[in-house]
């Protein structure tokens, strides 16, 4: 019974950053919610073993991605012209310089952005993604170096706009 406790605490805790977490992979609120929702399931069945051995948060982050990843092979295409999810934030919300960076991180690939939010949001080593998208390491650079390219760019840099450059 005090695992249960424990789980809920755990929930309304750290809900509202996994939902936030979530949206950056995903792109897309409702999807976010659906890769928490799934995550929280399956960290309620393995609550006990995870409190024991782990960080919860970090199990749960771990099979948001691989969640995330396994819609791969099920979504060929995908359509991405959500804004950010309504609501409180605890976060900072990006500003208007910033803006041009998520929108040109909700166009890239899949795969680039997990790897791309893995690595820089998560700030995860190669290994630690190459483990938790069950790639290799050069997969992992390969995906990550694509996908800086696409951002670099996409997004104008300010210097440049005031035609300083």
């Amino acid at each position: 019974m005090d695992d249960d406790f424990r789980f809920a605490d755990f929930v309304a805790e750290r809900a509202d950053a996994l939902l936030r977490y979530g949206y950056v992979l995903s792109g897309n609120p409702h999807d976010a919610a659906d890769l928490t929702q799934e995550a929280l399931i399956r960290l309620h069945r393995a609550w006990p073993k995870v409190r024991r051995k782990q960080q919860p948060e970090s199990y749960t982050r771990t099979i948001m991605a691989r969640l995330h990843v396994s819609t791969w092979r099920l979504r060929r295409r995908e359509l991405l012209a959500w804004n950010l999810p309504d609501g409180r934030h605890l976060d900072m919300l990006p500003s208007d310089a910033e803006q041009g960076l998520w929108e040109a991180l909700k166009d890239l690939p899949r795969k680039q952005r997990t790897v791309i939010v893995l690595r820089y949001y998560e700030q995860l080593t190669d290994a630690e993604i190459a483990g938790v998208l069950g790639i290799a390491q050069g997969t992992v650079r390969s995906h990550a170096s694509l996908g800086l390219g696409k951002l670099r760019s996409a997004v104008v840099h300010p210097s440049t706009m005031d035609g300083s450059a």
